[in-house]
């Protein structure tokens, strides 16, 4: 079984240990970069990535989690595809620019306009997963500006990418998480198995 690490600084990474249970993985903990020798690759979960980037300088594990990301799977949602875009804006903001999309952050509006909605896979992800529309989480969520050109949008809502995968990578600015669909979880462990990508 791969072990898959949850960044566990902030956010919440219990509803993502327990998703990717679900899906067939042992979820790691991570709260500190040895960990990351431990973990074939990990989650960074939905919260607030202003606070997330402060701590992860804080616990100096800002540069570990980025040589990580250089070579192991990552999977960001809400907040960690924020981190993990390399163009993050309203406002700018560092990131580990592990892949490669424009992000405004918030750009569904405040916490009242959080809401749950059904979208539909798009492409190989419909092909190869089981047929339906997934519900998707927003709360107070980014909307993805650009998706550059080695990036595959997997699935849209109101017309803009909301699931997008480049390489080993792959976000979400939606809460797979928080519902009792695992395939968006099973989508990223084919990734740390090494199966075919998308």
């Amino acid at each position: 079984m791969k072990k898959v690490g949850v960044l566990a600084l902030q956010g919440d990474f219990a509803a993502h240990g327990a998703a990717l249970e679900r899906a067939g993985a042992e979820p790691v903990f991570v709260r500190e970069a040895g960990q990351l020798r431990e973990i074939d690759g990990l989650v960074i979960p939905g919260g607030e990535s202003t606070t997330m980037l402060k701590l992860l300088r804080f616990e100096g594990m800002f540069e570990p989690l980025a040589e990580f990301g250089r070579e192991k799977p990552m999977f960001g949602t809400c907040a960690g595809a924020i981190l993990m875009a390399n163009e993050v804006s309203s406002p700018q903001q560092e990131s580990l620019a592990l892949i490669d999309i424009g992000v405004e952050r918030n750009a569904y509006g405040r916490q009242v306009d959080s809401r749950v909605a059904e979208i539909d896979p798009e492409g190989e992800f419909r092909n190869r997963t089981a047929p339906g529309k997934l519900e998707a989480v927003f709360i107070r969520a980014p909307i993805i500006r650009r998706v550059g050109g080695e990036a595959k949008v997997l699935a849209r809502y109101q017309g803009d990418p909301v699931l997008v995968e480049q390489g080993r990578h792959l976000v979400a600015t939606f809460h797979p998480e928080l519902t009792a669909d695992s395939r968006v979880h099973r989508l990223f462990l084919e990734k740390l198995r090494g199966e075919p990508k998308l």
